[in-house]
């Protein structure tokens, strides 16, 4: 087999570099030294480590914070170095921590002196704005030590031992060199986003010391940008012999599918690990409804059996690895601020293949069977599944999983982009009989159409007025002060 693109030597070697750092939208970084950190408790354990001993300056951005023991730990060391001088600089999403935080939480650290700002709550003349979360989980401590990861700061991935629940499955990284300095930058892009930014850290800080001899890109995405999806897309492309990939919740968007799909026919070996019980039921839903397609094609698609599995990552011909927020989904891809690692190594990669074959051993593959009665096939477990923790929830997700079949396949028949396989006729007849119904409730009762359509449009023009207001103001403030 001819040697990957991603190991071999110029002029393949150059061209991938280049493409990668074009689709990343970041460059290559050597000199940087990276420590693999399996689930919550290693992950803890190094940031609380890092924090207690900084000396300058702490960067924190995490998508919960939750106001429980783990949560109550890490503010409390946040305040501790608050008080001896140390800038602490503090992100949470408003989402993410509905429910979990209050400002009262956060009140000791305020009045220590350190700043904590909330990303993107609810505000009129928005009307999607709620949509875009942060869902970095980011740590920098004095400009040197840099972490990034799946893990959220709750109580919730640690398990719980009382009642026999397991930790949950993550993946996280320990950074050393100058990726720091991206990561540092990334956060100082998200505090300009919600208010004043960041004073100026010491000029020591700014610029990371060699730290190893590992190449790396950090890719810092942003609603407006698709940095990870484009990398994604182009990896799967470039796969010569592997692409093993874990992900929390996975909602294929079909050009990722048919990348993959792709990858798998051109035989490579294509693996899949997902969750078999998810702390979000719908979600676990409408990855299984994109099974089958999958599973056609000869990709392997293994769920965890363990409470929760959380990572994101990937390991691409034992050369080139992510880890870090990122979902293979298009909240992730087109909708949040992500941050994640692509580290080009042989030695971190294996260290990456190994644990992903050591998740495999608590998993159970998926295979397609014969049905007994009707013709086709049915996606099922390979083997008897092991009794684990699981919420309820299953039946609003198995709607929203039909919802989505339906929408996907009717939108591709109305629109005769792509061919329909052998599994559409369900949701084409789906399809066509939910919209008979609207049809006949629109003639028969039209004020049960027409309220929802008046009130969504009321809330809409409320918002662009307000957006067209502000817009108003701004610009006679610049006609003033270019007059003066």
């Amino acid at each position: 087999m001819p040697p990957s693109p991603l190991t071999a030597s110029s002029p393949y070697r150059l061209l991938a570099e280049q493409a990668l750092s074009r689709a990343a939208g970041a460059p290559l970084l050597g000199g940087n030294a990276v420590e693999l950190l399996i689930d919550a408790e290693a992950n803890y354990t190094a940031w609380l480590q890092a924090i207690k001993q900084a000396r300058h300056s702490v960067l924190l951005e995490n998508y919960i914070i939750r106001d429980d023991d783990v949560g109550r730990r890490f503010r409390d060391a946040l305040v501790d170095r608050a008080r001896d001088g140390v800038l602490v600089a503090v992100i949470c999403d408003w989402m993410g921590c509905l429910g979990q935080s209050r400002a009262a939480f956060w009140k000791p650290l305020r009045d220590a002196g350190g700043e904590v700002r909330v990303f993107n709550p609810p505000q009129l003349g928005q009307s999607f704005g709620w949509i875009s979360r942060d869902h970095r989980k980011t740590l920098v401590v004095d400009g040197q030590h840099g972490f990034l990861s799946g893990v959220c700061i709750s109580a919730q991935w640690l398990g719980d031992a009382d009642r026999g629940v397991p930790p949950w499955r993550d993946t996280g990284v320990a950074l050393q060199g100058p990726a720091v300095g991206e990561l540092a930058a990334a956060f100082a892009d998200s505090w300009r986003q919600v208010g004043p930014p960041l004073p100026e850290l010491a000029q020591e800080q700014s610029v990371p010391a060699i730290a190893g001899d590992i190449a790396l890109r950090v890719i810092a995405t942003h609603p407006s940008t698709a940095g990870m999806y484009r990398l994604d897309q182009l990896i799967a492309a470039m796969a010569r012999r592997t692409l093993w990939l874990t992900d929390a919740y996975f909602v294929g968007m079909a050009p990722y599918v048919q990348a993959l799909v792709s990858a798998a026919r051109d035989g490579v070996d294509v693996r899949l690990l997902v969750p078999g019980s998810s702390d979000i039921p719908a979600v676990g839903s409408l990855s299984r409804s994109g099974y089958r397609p999958l599973l056609k094609a000869g990709i392997r698609v293994f769920e965890w059996n363990g409470s929760m599995l959380h990572a994101k990552t990937a390991v691409a011909d034992g050369q080139w690895a992510r880890v870090g927020s990122s979902n293979l989904n298009i909240a992730s891809w087109l909708g949040n601020r992500e941050i994640d690692v692509a580290v080009e190594d042989a030695g971190f990669a294996s260290q990456l293949a190994t644990q992903y074959e050591r998740d495999l051993e608590n998993a159970t593959e998926i295979v397609l069977a014969p049905r007994r009665r009707r013709r086709g096939e049915k996606v099922q477990s390979s083997e008897a599944r092991p009794p684990h923790p699981r919420k309820g929830g299953g039946s609003s997700g198995r709607t929203a999983a039909g919802a989505l079949r339906i929408a996907n396949t009717v939108g591709a028949a109305l629109s005769d982009h792509r061919v329909l396989g052998d599994t559409a006729t369900g949701p084409l007849l789906g399809g066509a009989a939910l919209l008979l119904v609207l049809a006949i409730v629109a003639i028969l009762w039209p004020a049960v159409i027409a309220w929802p359509l008046g009130l969504l449009a009321a809330w809409f023009a409320l918002n662009l007025g307000i957006r067209l207001w502000r817009q108003h103001r701004r610009n006679r403030r610049r006609h003033v002060g270019e007059a003066d």
